[in-house]
């Protein structure tokens, strides 16, 4: 049975705002959370994908459950990561979303993709499987790090070979760019002081989000569609 036809560009004007809040939101956590209390501040740092949730389930596609689904695993990930004692179960939220996303992604993978889009795929899969060790002193534990930094890496190589847009790798790549940055910070490797690499770490994972569910809206009703090929 062929999917309902649905519109090449799914978002409505409420998505539209609420992407626009959520990219707000994530630009303004980092300067006012130093000022709230720790119940507020988890508030305010869940905001950003909390918004970006319930964007994707205003989206006008039959394909909106998998983009939320998405989202509520980062944004479950960015509360749980607040809590005391809750990095580990964080850090399986995000995971859990990257598996999700790299099956959605998948079933909408290019018919064909250029040469250069699988070498960057395979690079990002290689920078998974090397990044832990790279950015973490001689001698500590990577095991745990590399299992999720792989998955991190195949959601984006996931999304770089299929058919939606270009504007979603590139926020899948700042994702990478951010974790890989948290990583180096759980490392005691900073660049800058601790407020400028925790806002490094911050905003590339936040715009990185917002591009990623504005690059899918965008074109997710392409990929709805049988017979239509990305590039």
């Amino acid at each position: 049975m062929s999917p309902p036809p649905v519109a090449s560009n799914a978002l409505t004007p409420l998505a539209k705002v609420l992407i626009l809040a959520a990219l707000a939101a994530g630009i303004v956590y980092p300067i006012v959370a130093p000022y709230l209390s720790f119940a507020l501040a988890i508030l305010a740092k869940g905001l950003c994908a909390g918004l970006l949730t319930i964007a994707a389930l205003a989206l006008a596609s039959p394909l909106r459950w998998w983009p939320a689904a998405v989202m509520a695993a980062g944004t479950t990930g960015d509360v749980l990561l607040e809590i005391p004692g809750g990095f580990l179960f964080g850090a399986g939220a995000f995971a859990i979303g990257h598996v999700v996303a790299m099956t959605f992604y998948w079933q909408h993978r290019a018919a064909e993709s250029r040469a250069a889009t699988r070498v960057g795929a395979l690079l990002l899969i290689g920078w998974g499987l090397i990044m832990p060790g790279l950015v973490s002193p001689p001698g500590t534990p990577v095991g745990a790090l590399m299992l999720y930094s792989v998955l991190l890496c195949g959601m984006a190589a996931a999304l770089s070979c299929s058919r939606f847009s270009r504007l979603a790798v590139i926020g899948a790549v700042l994702f990478v760019v951010s974790d890989t940055l948290l990583i180096m910070r759980l490392g005691g490797r900073l660049l800058g002081d601790a407020a400028l690499h925790g806002g490094l770490v911050w905003l590339t994972y936040s715009i990185g989000q917002v591009l990623i569910l504005f690059g899918v809206a965008s074109t997710i009703g392409n990929v709805a569609r049988p017979g239509l090929r990305g590039a």
